[in-house]
């Protein structure tokens, strides 16, 4: 037996803000064009090399660094579709990029968690990726999946075994990013397509969308780039990922480490766009800061992250947003604020997506009712970017006028109707029998638990899941002869 899936509810704004003036989102254009045309970006991809040389790029093969000038770089985004869509399993759960809506996902992929019946810290294992599946398709705030934590208990193909735990248990797009090497990326490929039913479906409404990290200071993976080409081929999305560390990787300026950051992700881009006119990418600005004292990894404020979305918008691309997230090694209503500020600010700039909700410690812990708690502080955000209703049921005028001076509106039926569909927070409200309200990460737990007892998404048929199971065992004896 199966249990439907609740719809999604993304966040809609009201209203728009403005982080970067026009001008300076053209200083920023200004600075990625001067930093590729003059000192370029490392690339050991032979495969990537060639596209660039073939599309007038001045390639050193030899050092393997790729300069581009402006033109190339916009000859060659020119193509970068706007917006597109990111399918789910099923219709009702595709994510049409164009609405002007902002769409969370689950943060992803960590490498400990909180064991879901004894408590103990361990090491992540498929089945954790596969309960914090069906937790995240529960939740109307989860709009699309990152497998939550690795699966370690599979060391051949780890990342290809995340991805069947997470087809198999959310019937929302699952977006990846361990997919990272060239011969994984074909079997993801295959893996996607038996989801979506046919070549021509998974190109209409890909399932899966990878996520490629490049290397600060201005380098890519070659490896990862040439997955990111299997994947654009195929018509899989592919988003690019900087993550310079001010101080450390990135200049200790906050301008500067932006201007290295966008430079890089230009850069892949373009070479998506050089190869596959047309393949559908993404932007995902998400730097950090080095302690001065310490050298330890520390989060920027939240503004950086919005600007990274108008960053995006700038080259004509959608965004992969940096929101919630956070250091704390426990979870508390008060770890994930915030991840909500963030949140609020991407989405307010216009963010198409955003991921980072459920995991502590950095992004590599997984806590069972971590999840659950972020999901709380997101409907929070989506009520404040809703903004106001102004109509005459809503200004209750009528009612106000019938109640007075001095009476009172809960005998009215305008309040019996409006009170139930106030917004709150049944996690953090929840009265115990004297009347105070309960510890939200014990309710938090509690309905974590509810949950992986009483959830069980639409499986897919027996033969996808044969399938899925037939092309990893595929991949691990090819992989094992490579070894």
């Amino acid at each position: 037996m199966f249990s439907k899936t609740p719809p999604i509810e993304p966040i809609k704004p009201a209203y728009r803000i403005r982080i970067l003036t026009d001008e300076q989102l053209e200083k920023f254009k200004t600075n990625t064009f001067e930093i590729l045309e003059k000192t370029g970006v490392h690339c050991p991809s032979e495969r990537s090399l060639k596209i660039y040389a073939e599309h007038g790029s001045d390639v050193d093969f030899e050092k393997q660094i790729v300069k581009l000038s402006p033109d190339v770089i916009l000859e060659a985004l020119s193509h970068a579709p706007r917006y597109y869509t990111m399918g789910g399993r099923t219709e009702a759960f595709d994510l049409d990029l164009s609405k002007g809506e902002t769409y969370e996902a689950t943060d992803g992929t960590g490498t400990k968690t909180i064991d879901y019946e004894t408590g103990e810290l361990r090491s992540s294992i498929k089945e954790d990726v596969a309960k914090s599946a069906r937790i995240a398709d529960y939740l109307s705030s989860i709009s699309f999946y990152w497998p939550m934590v690795s699966a370690q208990d599979h060391p051949k193909t780890p990342s290809l075994h995340e991805l069947d735990a997470s087809f198999n248990n959310t019937l929302k797009h699952v977006q990846t990013p361990t997919v990272v090497e060239e011969i994984t990326t074909r079997y993801a490929v295959e893996m996607a397509k038996v989801v979506a039913g046919s070549e021509e479906t998974m190109r209409k409404r890909p399932p899966l969308s990878l996520l490629i990290c490049t290397i600060a200071p201005l380098a890519q993976d070659g490896e990862s780039m040439d997955a990111a080409l299997v994947a654009a081929e195929a018509g899989i999305p592919v988003g690019f990922m900087a993550m310079p560390n001010t101080g450390s990787t990135g200049p200790a300026t906050i301008e500067g480490t932006i201007s290295e950051g966008d430079a890089e992700m230009v850069s892949a881009m373009v070479l998506m766009q050089m190869a596959f006119p047309g393949a559908p990418i993404y932007y995902s600005f998400m730097p950090g800061m080095t302690h001065p004292r310490t050298g330890a990894y520390i989060s920027h404020d939240a503004i950086i992250y919005a600007a990274g979305v108008e960053l995006a918008h700038m080259w004509g691309v959608p965004t992969l947003a940096g929101t919630f997230g956070g250091g704390a090694s426990k979870p508390s209503w008060e770890s994930t604020m915030g991840g909500g500020v963030a949140s609020l600010l991407c989405a307010l700039c216009g963010a198409e997506t955003g991921s980072g909700m459920g995991l502590l410690e950095g992004s590599t812990l997984l806590y069972p009712e971590g999840l659950v708690l972020d999901a709380e502080l997101y409907h929070s955000v989506r009520a404040n970017a809703g903004g106001l209703d102004i109509s005459a049921e809503k200004m209750a005028l009528d009612v106000i006028q019938t109640v007075g001076q001095r009476g009172h509106y809960l005998s009215q039926k305008h309040t019996r109707k409006y009170l139930r569909k106030i917004g709150y927070s049944e996690i953090v409200y929840t009265p115990d029998m004297d009347g105070k309200y309960r510890n939200p990460i014990e309710v938090a737990r509690e309905k974590t638990d509810w949950i992986l007892k009483n959830h069980q998404p639409e499986p897919l048929s027996e033969y996808q899941q044969n399938e899925l199971t037939r092309i990893i065992a595929v991949a691990e004896k090819e992989l094992s002869q490579e070894k």
